[in-house]
């Protein structure tokens, strides 16, 4: 499948992902087509039409289809933002009341249900994904209705993270080698002084860092889907430290690259300026950069404290 996916990304993605980008359209064809070969609901029961794949497997394809388009692959992977996120629940003649604001990343499914609800907007990046405020005001739901209890719901959603931060830190680990690739072409080619600018140490070593920080993001998400498969008991912490490093990687190597590029990596005839403006949000979703570090850390005094007991 991770050879498929990097057919797919080669064939399908790359040539179309910069006019994805310029006009924002919601990548409707590539959704269907990676459907039609089974690169879609990777994790979804096989009797229900999924693949059911691990973690872990399905990473390696997600890397492969971020390295051509972050935008178009969360499109695919359909993922929510757990931001802004403040949920106010009232109970009312068996019925409870919802006011909230989400963030969210439209699925399929609210594209076409809800189409003509949202206003169309250009985002920073990532621009063939929708990204939007959905704001739901004295929302009744009848108790039968409710999933488990009243507070359960927060508890799942930081729990579901374990196992979908790590498909976030290898989108990002995809872009990042794009970044690298692209910068390593570059480098080769363009000449200063009579000879490619790779031969110039300072290029050389920007290169080499990038390329350090490729593989060492690989190993993060890499490890942290390997745990999350096993339901390990630092599985979480691991999430968060794939997620919080790949993200930073991401956005390093592509700002690096548009330094590799100089003024031509500012232009969009190249794509480096594009992986710069859409690498930015892995620092945001799935909870923030700073989020991650907080989550790391309690998890740091939590295990020394029991150590030390």
């Amino acid at each position: 499948m991770q050879e498929l996916a990097r057919k797919f990304t080669k064939e399908e993605i790359i040539p179309v992902a910069a006019e994805y980008d310029r006009t924002g359209k919601y990548p409707w064809d590539i959704i269907k087509k990676a459907w039609s070969i089974g690169l879609l609901n990777k994790h979804i029961p096989q009797h229900c039409g999924g693949m059911e794949t691990n973690i872990f497997d399905s990473c390696l394809i997600t890397e492969e289809l971020a390295y051509g388009c972050t935008g178009i692959v969360t499109a695919i992977e359909t993922t929510s933002l757990g931001v802004s996120l403040s949920t106010v629940f009232t109970s009312r003649s068996s019925k409870l009341k919802i006011n909230f604001s989400l963030i969210l990343l439209i699925s399929n499914f609210f594209k076409i249900i809800y189409f003509n609800l949202f206003n169309v907007e250009i985002n920073m990046g990532q621009r063939a994904s929708d990204t939007r405020m959905i704001t739901f005001e004295d929302v009744r739901v009848p108790e039968e209705n409710v999933l488990l209890g009243e507070g359960e719901g927060f508890k799942i959603a930081m729990k579901t993270f374990t196992r979908t931060r790590s498909p976030v830190a290898a989108a990002a680990t995809g872009l990042a080698q794009r970044a690298l690739d692209e910068a390593t072409k570059y480098a080769l080619e363009r000449k200063t002084f009579g000879k490619p600018i790779a031969e110039h140490q300072v290029i050389a070593f920007m290169l080499a860092d990038m390329t350090i920080g490729v593989e060492t993001s690989r190993m993060a998400w890499m490890k942290a889907a390997w745990a999350a498969d096993k339901n390990l008991s630092n599985a979480t912490m691991l999430a968060s430290i794939a997620k919080c490093y790949c993200s930073d990687v991401a956005n390093k190597c592509a700002t690096d690259a548009v330094q590799v590029f100089g003024g031509a990596g500012f232009n969009s005839e190249y794509p480096v300026e594009k992986l710069m403006r859409d690498a930015k949000i892995y620092q945001i979703y799935e909870g923030t950069a700073q989020i991650q570090r907080l989550i790391i850390s309690r998890a740091l005094f939590d295990e020394a404290k029991q150590t030390n007991n």
